[in-house]
């Protein structure tokens, strides 16, 4: 069984809805060879990262930055998972309500550091809310739902 783990922040009711339509859609396809685990950043350890084959990232735009939740993940897990978990599938979804560019940054310094595999680009939803950012995020993990299944990731 592939693990894919949902490491998420989300504070508010549309951070949320998008975390809610991310695990439908990877329910949806029926993958007999995956399984998700959705964990806050707050919850999540270095052993879910350490058993986990692949990982999408959700984090609000805070003060430019990605949020304190996330970053103390970050500070957790960099070392214990730093040597073992190299190439390890990553996508990473961004709630900016003004442009994202720090949050952005932020995230690509630490996953090169941490010598993760970028699958996308960053999934940017950026400015006043849009019901579009529902869909964009459930066609990001539908997606690596199934390339994990099939092997490709």
């Amino acid at each position: 069984m592939k693990r894919l783990l949902l490491v998420f922040h989300a504070p508010s009711e549309n951070t949320q809805k998008m975390l809610n339509v991310m695990v439908e859609a990877i329910e949806k396809e029926n993958l007999q060879s995956v399984q998700c685990v959705v964990k806050a950043p707050l919850e999540a350890t270095y052993e879910d990262v350490l058993n986990c084959d692949a990982i999408i990232l959700g984090t609000t735009e805070n003060l430019a930055y990605m949020s304190g939740a996330l970053k103390d993940f970050f500070d957790r897990i960099y070392y214990p998972c730093l040597e073992v978990k190299q190439g390890l599938p990553v996508a990473a979804i961004v709630r900016a309500g003004h442009d994202g560019t720090g949050t952005c940054r932020a995230l690509k310094t630490i996953l090169t550091g941490l010598r993760w595999r970028w699958v996308q680009e960053i999934l940017l939803c950026k400015g006043p809310w849009q019901d579009e950012f529902l869909q964009d995020c459930q066609d990001l993990a539908q997606g690596m739902a199934v390339a994990l299944d099939e092997g490709m990731i």
